[in-house]
């Protein structure tokens, strides 16, 4: 079939115009005219051929002839110019020979950024300039090895980011936390744009992972977000105390600057460090502006962290109330329970509690914290013995706590062995005529109905 093509395209270019000769880029044509047309060809047949048989010195010369006399001839020009340079740079003991053909792999990606429209129009799958310049830049950076240009190569991978989004290849998600680390090492002032560039990468990783529907492609792109978040995570910025030392001057400057509260918040939630000055001023400032579930959780900590356990609990009925997410619904009871829970306000704390698992019933940690509320106060009745029946209780939300919820198991599992220690003998049950498998309704605020054991 290609024969057949070449020998139709080589008689068109020798009918009326045998004469007439004109390259591709003089006139915008695919080949060429006339003679240029028929060395156009010839050079594609014979570099092809060679890349089939991974003859890349060999290909060189008859691709480069393509590539600088007819630019539209073929995406192949492009595909296989980058694959026969990069075995030509890797193949080269000279520096300064590496050099020249880093510099040519580079312009190609450029001639064919110049003419992709047209040469779109050649195939079914159209390439994109971000995927492109991603592309260029992963070359650049691979092939420059410990001597590449870090502002040059991270200005081309964001550019690229930025056209691409969810939509860029996984090794430009990777390129872009490679680099951008690599600029923080030479750079301090790097730091607050390296963590919004993890953020922003890390976003894209996960839409794309998301939205991928082959096998290969979600290996992919689970590799390359777990690389993005090994990068963060490496480069010593991800803790609480840089992140206030970025953040904190900061705020007050932005105080009605909506957006840039929300990134700082975003920040510090997904850092868990939400214990700091900058995310309480941060969440107080944005809350005031904008009202969501995120600000009113950060004014909740903060009035805790102040001691307004009233103030702090109403301002997680906010969040309750604005979430739409039942997880996230159910975390927030939840830390309203804990902040009830530190002033030894139970009973309020169990609703919490309680509601927690309304919205999640696989929340082990609300029937942990109800377990240990049991424990802390267990005197409900004048016999002693009964009141040591409430561990039987305790131990009833632990056991519950880890069949719902295997994240919890270890902590209900070392919990469960401290407090059987602290449940009533036979013994103790005899002269109140009790026995195991008696049933007890534990009173008080506890209000459960446990059996012995």
């Amino acid at each position: 079939m290609k024969a057949k093509m070449f020998t139709m395209l080589l008689a068109l270019s020798m009918g009326s115009v045998a004469s007439f000769a004109q390259k591709g880029v003089e006139d915008g044509s695919r080949f060429g005219h006339g003679e240029d047309s028929i060395r156009c060809l010839q050079n594609i047949s014979i570099y092809t051929e060679y890349v089939k048989t991974a003859n890349f010195k060999d290909a060189y010369t008859p691709w480069k002839a393509v590539f600088t006399e007819a630019p539209i001839a073929q995406v192949g020009t492009y595909t296989n110019g980058a694959k026969i340079l990069r075995a030509l740079i890797a193949q080269a003991t000279d520096g300064a020979q590496q050099k020249v053909y880093l510099d040519e792999l580079m312009s190609v990606h450029d001639q064919r950024i110049k003419y992709l429209d047209q040469l779109n129009k050649l195939v079914r799958a159209k390439s994109s300039k971000g995927s492109v310049l991603g592309m260029k830049a992963h070359d650049f950076i691979i092939f420059s090895g410990n001597k590449v240009d870090v502002n040059k190569a991270y200005d081309m991978v964001k550019e690229a980011l930025e056209m691409e989004k969810e939509n860029a290849d996984y090794f430009l998600l990777q390129d872009m936390m490679d680099i951008s680390a690599r600029k923080l090492k030479s750079d301090p002032n790097h730091k607050e744009q390296f963590i919004q560039d993890y953020l922003t990468t890390a976003g894209y990783a996960d839409l794309a992972f998301k939205a991928a529907t082959k096998e290969r492609d979600k290996k992919l792109l689970k590799t390359a977000k777990d690389n993005v978040d090994a990068y963060f995570i490496n480069s010593g910025t991800a803790t609480c105390e840089n992140l206030q030392n970025i953040y904190g001057p900061k705020v007050a400057q932005n105080k009605t600057n909506l957006e840039y509260l929300k990134q700082v918040i975003s920040i510090m939630q997904l850092l868990k460090c939400t214990n700091e000055e900058a995310y309480f001023e941060a969440s107080e400032a944005a809350h005031a502006i904008e009202p969501t579930a995120a600000t009113a959780c950060g004014c909740g900590y903060m009035y805790y962290k102040k001691g307004d356990i009233e103030k702090s609990v109403s301002y997680f009925d906010q969040a309750i109330e604005l979430e739409q997410d039942p997880i996230e619904k159910a975390n927030e009871c939840y830390n309203a329970a804990v902040v009830l829970m530190s002033k030894k306000q139970y009973s309020r704390a169990k609703q919490y509690a309680n509601k927690a698992i309304s919205f999640n019933n696989e929340n082990g940690k609300a029937y942990i914290l109800i377990a240990q509320m049991y424990a802390a106060s267990p005197t409900w009745s004048e016999e002693s013995a009964l009141n040591k029946c409430t561990y039987f209780a305790v131990i009833d939300k632990l056991q519950r706590a880890k069949s719902v919820d295997p994240s919890v198991e270890e902590e209900a599992n070392k919990l469960i062995r401290t407090y059987s220690g602290y449940c009533p003998k036979d013994e103790d049950l005899f002269f109140l005529g009790l026995k195991k498998g008696d049933t007890v309704n534990i009173g008080g605020w506890i209000g459960e109905t446990t059996k012995i054991r």
